[in-house]
């Protein structure tokens, strides 16, 4: 049973209740070297701005099919998240070890995945509200920051507390992990996950696993 699409009231926080598909986890936050501190509120805030506007052009009505979403999630997903910092996250010290042309594969379908999930979870219709806090919060450890965000719907305008771990880096500040309820790491959800497929050290068996779920994702 899928706990929190019965606990929240609208369905665009699917993508929430993906996160209790796991043991909750609290996040951990490294030590990192340093990063722009003084960094503006809003150049850390602007790839979540974009991630939320672009999930609401996909809930809108008429948006299209499950692919013509997906693609034009893309872009932003692609800006607003370092892809390869959270999938080595969620595999562990094991993703060092992986082949190149393996650590490409992975990353290509956890691509897919990820803008999957996201569109499963906003379907045309959906009545999702974004809310962002006007303050960045300084992370607890290291130079990360976080954007504290709420989603919502006309029936729950609360919500639930969305935030963003962000990281600077070649391409600017991105996520590198998201967490629920401001504590429940996604990562961490993820590497529990991962961490089965991956036990007989067999990253097909992996991949063939994100691929399942894209699969049931895009079947609407």
């Amino acid at each position: 049973m899928n706990i929190m699409k019965h606990a929240l009231k609208t369905t665009s926080l699917a993508l929430c209740a993906s996160l209790m598909a796991a043991p909750v986890v609290p996040a951990v936050f490294p030590i990192h070297a340093a990063h722009a501190a003084s960094a503006s509120d809003t150049q850390v805030q602007e790839p979540i701005k974009a991630l939320y506007a672009a999930l609401e052009r996909i809930q809108a009505k008429g948006s299209g099919s499950f692919e013509q979403r997906s693609q034009a999630l893309a872009p932003a997903i692609d800006r607003a998240y370092d892809m390869e910092v959270v999938l080595a996250s969620s595999i562990g010290p094991r993703y060092a070890t992986l082949p190149d042309d393996q650590k490409q594969a992975l990353l290509s379908t956890f691509r897919q995945f990820t803008i999957a999930r996201y569109v499963s979870s906003f379907k045309p219709g959906s009545d999702a509200r974004f809310t962002i806090d006007p303050t960045v919060t300084p992370s607890p450890a290291g130079n990360d920051r976080i954007v504290v965000t709420r989603i919502g719907s006309s029936d729950d305008p609360n919500g639930t507390e969305i935030n963003y771990v962000m990281r600077s880096g070649a391409k600017g500040w991105q996520i590198v992990d998201v967490l629920l309820n401001a504590h429940i790491s996604q990562v961490a959800a993820q590497r529990a996950d991962f961490s089965s497929a991956l036990s007989g050290g067999n990253v097909q068996k992996l991949t063939n696993l994100l691929q399942k779920k894209i699969k049931t994702f895009s079947e609407e």
